[in-house]
């Protein structure tokens, strides 16, 4: 009877260039799946990924130029004053 865990990650693009996280942890007995869990969380462009996943870690580079970051906290700026 052994028990292992472990997670898995689905990162979505959302139109701001929002990255969505999805952890799934897994809890599997003798090989058999016995429980998950879903943890979402969204990165915003320009925030610090050092503790984000290999994948987040990989994408927010590309993803995140300098103009992107600008348009988003342009955007988050004009939807604070609302």
């Amino acid at each position: 009877m052994a028990f292992s865990e472990r997670c898995e990650y689905k990162v979505e693009i959302l139109p701001n260039k929002v990255l969505q996280v999805r952890r799934t942890d897994i809890v599997e007995k003798d090989g058999r799946v016995i429980g998950t869990t879903f943890h979402r969380h969204v990165v915003h462009p320009g925030e610090d990924v050092t503790s984000e996943c290999d994948c987040v870690k990989a994408i927010a580079p590309v993803l995140w130029t300098p103009e992107v970051v600008s348009a988003y906290a342009a955007t988050a700026a004009a939807e604070d004053d609302l």
